[in-house]
């Protein structure tokens, strides 16, 4: 698999495409905005080409978009959408797309709040981070993207709870969704850890691909992380899983929020035609990989070769497919629950998460696709 490298900016033109299935979660809030209508029909980037009434809508819109996501499997949906050029169909001729990768939520939210970002892919936890050193004002959570795909996963002589005392796990970053995670459930289960790396298990934050290599000299008892390093520890470094994420979230039958998209606030309130228009570009990418996985997963393959320049085994990318659920729904439960267990276990002062969600254009997108809308937190 690729090693996520340093961040690269990379500008390019994109193009459109198809929508997803939405489950209900409760109608609450969420001002509607006037935007200029998008395709109402799920349609191909051919199809759209060839609409009419798709050019005439997509051409009224004007101006640049400046897009972020990770060179990373959770963010499939990102990568499908540039790789097939639903983003750009959904713009039209008339809007700049530039797209910017980015290996940590951190330096997403850093560029979202230096105003160099209006649009990114991201983790739950960056995203409440942000919200709450923002004062509320910085971001809002437009749609969901990818849910599920993360693990911990250990040495195979370790099969449970009480043998990780005294062990050394990694996760992603401190703070970071995974985290968060692992501190809450070893908190869940007696085991104190520290940010400092002190208590029952020593917690080490560092990159994925640092991580999978600690793991094989054997330098790390195991790792929290999210796909495709999971399958990697597990296929070709001999580990097993101990939790499967999806476990512990039985009052959502298993999904959690792992990715979704937010926005500047300003840019949303100044350009909601094309934070729509992104919306719908997403919505074609995530009715793409559920039309065709395995077209999809050449897409991310050829996405992450390109920008990391590595290529990841195809096989690897496959079986992480089948640990994630790409959805437009952005879980709102789970966002409030990861927010709890970040205070819980010292990592983030309380915070009052009313507002972080807008959902009224998402709401347009679907209706006018037939389907349900989604609730606010």
């Amino acid at each position: 698999m690729s090693t996520i490298a340093a961040p690269r900016h990379r500008w390019r033109r994109c193009g459109a495409l198809l929508l997803v299935a939405a489950a209900v979660i409760a109608a609450c809030g969420g001002d509607s905005r006037d935007s200029a209508d998008t395709p109402g029909s799920d349609m191909t980037a051919a199809d759209a080409a060839a609409d009419p009434a798709g050019d005439e809508t997509s051409a009224s819109l004007q101006g640049t978009v400046r897009l972020g996501y990770f060179p990373n499997v959770t963010h499939a949906p990102a990568l499908v959408g540039v790789a097939e050029g639903t983003f750009s169909a959904a713009l039209g001729p008339n809007v700049e797309l530039q797209t910017f990768t980015f290996n940590a939520g951190t330096e997403a939210i850093e560029a979202l709040l230096a105003e160099s970002l209006d649009v990114t892919f991201i983790g739950p936890n960056p995203a409440i981070n942000a919200f709450a050193k923002s004062g509320d004002d910085a971001e809002r959570i437009v749609s969901g993207s990818t849910s599920g795909g993360a693990f911990l996963v250990v040495t195979p002589e370790i099969d449970s709870i009480e043998q990780l005392a005294g062990t050394t796990l990694a996760t992603p970053s401190l703070g970071n969704t995974q985290d968060v995670a692992l501190r809450a459930w070893l908190n869940d289960n007696g085991l104190e850890s520290t940010p400092e790396g002190g208590g029952d298990v020593a917690i080490l934050p560092q990159g994925n691909s640092t991580t999978f290599e600690s793991f094989i000299s054997g330098a790390i008892d195991g790792a929290w992380v999210p796909e495709p390093w999971a399958t990697r520890l597990v296929e070709e470094g001999g580990g097993r899983v101990l939790v499967d994420e999806r476990d512990l979230w039985p009052d959502t039958d298993g999904e959690y929020v792992t990715t979704h998209v937010i926005v500047r606030t300003d840019f949303l309130n100044d350009h909601p035609d094309l934070v729509k228009a992104v919306l719908v570009g997403l919505a074609d990418a995530v009715d793409a990989i559920a039309a065709d996985p395995v077209a999809a997963q050449d897409d991310v393959v050829a996405q992450i070769t390109e920008i990391t320049g590595s290529a990841p085994h195809a096989d690897t990318i496959a079986t992480s497919f089948s640990n994630l659920t790409f959805t437009l729904d952005p879980i709102a439960v789970s966002l409030q629950k990861s927010a709890d267990d970040a205070v819980a276990v010292g990592l983030l002062d309380p915070v009052d998460l009313d507002g972080i969600y807008d959902l009224a254009l998402l709401d347009e997108v679907l209706a006018e696709r037939g389907k349900p809308k989604l609730s606010e937190l």
